[in-house]
């Protein structure tokens, strides 16, 4: 029986999961759980993401009970020296260390974000005292974001080790092959968002500051609230910042300010979803990894 998905253009590798004649109740769940998050919807906002991670969490869920199974741990007891099985167990550490990126990213931009906070709050009238803390935080995400694009760089490569490749197996094995792969896509489209959104752009996209603020004024000038979904949080604030004059001996409009403010709350709540989301998911795939070495080394 062969299980086609909702969104076929949701995910690169996207792939039918071909199940035997009688599944184990457990593999319907596994194929509606991976459908609800390729239907989910393709926007760049924060709260999107949240969704996309607390699905994502669930399809892990799935896949610890996966693991459960005598079948599930006989097939890969026997066929441990097995590329795919590497492939499987390698894929599972380097999954953890993108995950560990992605929180080291939202950290770094929140401690940034808390500190401008305060910087706006203490400013006690003088708008101009603001601007090392503007810059201090513009530094601070240009690192993130360049890390974020070496990491985006080594998702494709981990995205090439997913396409699935005739194996000479029975059908159950095949099953069990394509699902825990279907995972790692699955897994690896959501951290490719994620990544992208942290850095503030689309995935595989890149803006300057300047251009974020022409186009956060043209969505403004539209008033749509379509327009303005397709900026995300991270996006916002940048394009804010850029409108705060680097120079101190420049007057700061009082009005920006105000905006970074209201721009910074609203980004601050984003990141802490997001960062409830990803630790969540994270302990997620640390059990996923615990249970394949315990498996194995039986």
């Amino acid at each position: 029986m062969a299980v086609s998905p909702s969104n076929p253009k949701s995910y690169h590798h996207a792939r039918s999961i071909s199940l035997p004649s009688r599944p184990h109740p457990l593999i319907p769940e596994f194929v509606e759980v991976l459908c609800r998050l390729r239907a989910s919807e393709a926007t760049t906002s924060s709260s999107s993401l949240s969704h996309k991670l607390s699905v994502l969490r669930d399809l892990q869920g799935c896949v610890d009970n996966l693991l459960l199974l005598p079948f599930t741990q006989q097939t890969l007891t026997q066929c441990r020296h097995e590329q795919w099985v590497d492939e499987l167990l390698d894929g599972s550490l380097r999954l953890l260390d993108i995950c560990g990126m992605a929180k080291d990213a939202l950290w770094q931009t929140r401690e940034g974000a808390h500190e401008l906070q305060s910087s706006i709050r203490r400013r006690q009238g003088s708008e101009n005292r603001i601007s090392s803390e503007v810059e201090i935080y513009l530094t601070s995400r240009k690192k993130v974001k360049k890390a974020i694009q070496k990491a985006l760089r080594n998702l494709k490569g981990m995205e090439k080790d997913c396409r699935f490749s005739a194996l000479d197996k029975d059908a159950e094995t095949l099953s069990l092959i394509s699902m825990l792969r279907e995972v790692k896509t699955a897994t690896l489209t959501v951290f490719e968002a994620l990544l992208s959104l942290i850095a503030g752009t689309t995935a595989g996209s890149k803006r300057s500051g300047w251009s974020l603020v022409s186009k956060l004024v043209q969505h403004k000038r539209m008033a749509s609230e379509e327009a303005e979904a397709n900026i995300n949080e991270f996006e916002k604030v940048d394009a804010a910042l850029y409108t705060i004059p680097g120079n101190k001996n420049k007057s700061v409009n009082a009005v920006h300010v105000d905006n970074v403010h209201n721009e910074v709350s609203k980004l601050e709540s984003s990141i802490q979803d997001l960062e409830e989301g990803i630790e969540f998911l994270s302990r997620r795939l640390i059990k996923t990894r615990v249970s394949l070495l315990n498996i194995l080394s039986h």
